[in-house]
């Protein structure tokens, strides 16, 4: 299947409905702000008239079975009526499970950890391997289960989404290929925080405007958190997989860094390049007009804060950054919700989608699957490691290599974990320094865990200052891993 064959609307922008059991919907409210998306949490068939409504004026419902506290429910006749209902109506986006890393989707003294395999992961897979077949022979697409943007240990984007792939690669390969194959898509909820800024023209990349100074229809906006520059000149390599230093259970909280981190390991795994990803809920989120206290928020302080202004500017922008300038698999989002954005009558974001014209996304006839398979060696290596012996601190890397990190911006660890959480998305070049005790022995730990990485080797014989005068002038210089 390729991307530009799923059928939705092309408009990245999307809300959320206030609660479930609302209906008829005040379809106005999804006109007014020009929304390509319409995310509906049903019990029952209450929102089957709704969705045929949206659908008729170009809006796309992603529909959701609400069960409270569900677990582990199998996938029941009940709910396969359910889903009739709107896969009958000609709904194609459907959602199974929601959220399974934190513990208000579950029984109460459920153990809520990834690692609980025999009680959750396992059982929740099988159950959403069986949906998701059933959907996709009905017609519609599978929504892979959402989880919630979090770096906490216990509840970790990263861990919980390995723990769910690792158990398909390992137990139900052909059947999850097979579901990539033919109308998968990942659910995301990227509550983005302040992870976004807009810079001046002509000024440094890392110089982004007080919030009273931001425009959406100027050049400049920044959403790629954690590969934005801020970002990487506060802590720099880190990727979703967070940095050993500062963010070692990953970060996803970024518009698209939990869909990066889904497609990253589906392409290392089973060898595809594109699955789409739908944030069904999320945007720049508390909003400062309703919760007024603070009249800001700030949540990272190496970025702007953001006010009711700003917030309402950034949302414009966000779309609008989605359809011209994301990853081409990234669909859009459902802002968290419709009762929020309607306070009754509609907040600055509304007022500002509603006089702005909508950017639709040019999607591509890019197919979900590489010509070259999983973890391939052949090409160009696409990602580059610097690895470090141990007790060699990456802040001597960045001091003594700068000009290297400035080109390149590779990914730098001294923490052996760290080689697990590589992205292979085509082929990997790695850097190992290292003193000569040592050297050989990492070498081949490397090789034989991923036989299709690039690696060179720098020795360190003399003083570190030796060492980064080798990296830059001799290693690099046919930018073989640019």
């Amino acid at each position: 299947m390729r991307l530009d064959e799923y059928v939705w609307s092309r408009n990245p922008r999307g809300l959320h409905v206030s609660r479930i059991l609302v209906t008829p919907l005040e379809h106005s409210r999804y006109v007014k702000m020009q929304a390509g998306w319409v995310k509906l949490v049903a019990v029952g068939d209450e929102y089957v008239d709704d969705a045929g409504i949206f659908m008729s004026m170009g809006i796309t419902p992603v529909v959701r079975i609400y069960r409270e506290r569900p677990g582990i429910k199998p996938f029941t006749p009940d709910l396969r009526d359910t889903f009739m209902w709107y896969l009958n109506a000609g709904v194609k986006w459907f959602e199974y499970q929601n959220e399974p890393n934190l513990p208000i989707e579950w029984p109460v003294g459920t153990n809520i950890t990834y690692q609980n395999f025999d009680g959750i992961i396992r059982p929740l897979m099988d159950n959403w391997l069986q949906w998701a077949e059933f959907i996709i022979s009905m017609g519609g697409y599978p929504g892979f289960p959402a989880l919630a943007d979090t770096n906490d240990a216990t509840a970790s984007t990263l861990y919980w989404m390995d723990a769910f792939l690792g158990y398909l690669q390992r137990s139900h390969f052909d059947r999850f290929k097979a579901i990539l194959a033919n109308g998968a898509w990942c659910a995301t909820h990227p509550y983005i925080l302040n992870h976004f800024y807009q810079t001046w023209p002509g000024r440094p990349i890392t110089e982004a405007r007080p919030p009273e100074a931001v425009n959406a229809r100027e050049p400049g906006w920044h959403f790629e958190y954690p590969y934005d520059p801020i970002c990487q000149m506060t802590d720099p390599g880190r990727t979703v997989y967070g940095s050993a230093a500062k963010e070692p259970h990953g970060d996803p909280v970024g518009l698209t860094a939990s869909g990066r981190l889904f497609n990253e390991r589906c392409a290392s795994i089973w060898g595809t390049q594109a699955v789409p990803v739908l944030g069904t809920e999320g945007g720049i989120w508390p909003i400062p007009e309703i919760y007024g206290n603070p009249w800001f928020y700030q949540q990272d302080n190496r970025y702007p804060m953001y006010t009711t202004f700003s917030q309402a500017e950034g949302t414009v922008a966000m779309y609008e950054w989605i359809a011209t300038t994301a990853p081409e698999w990234f669909f859009g989002v459902c802002l968290w919700k419709e009762d929020e954005y309607y306070t009754p009558y509609g907040i600055r974001a509304i007022e500002r989608m509603a006089e702005t014209p909508v950017i639709l996304k040019n999607v591509p006839p890019t197919e979900v699957f590489s010509e070259n398979g999983p973890g391939s060696g052949s090409g160009e290596p696409t990602y580059h490691m610097v690895i470090l012996a141990p007790g060699l601190p990456p802040e001597w890397f960045y001091e003594t290599a700068q000009a290297y990190w400035n080109l390149y911006r590779p990914i730098v660890t001294n923490t052996w974990s760290m080689i697990d959480f590589i992205p292979r998305v085509q082929s990997l070049a790695c850097t190992i320094i290292a003193t000569p005790d040592v050297a050989q022995g990492m070498v081949e730990t490397l090789r034989g865990r991923y036989p299709n990485v690039f690696i060179d080797l720098v020795l360190a014989r003399g003083n570190l200052q030796d060492v980064a005068d080798v990296f830059n002038s001799r290693v690099f210089a046919s930018r073989r891993f640019g």
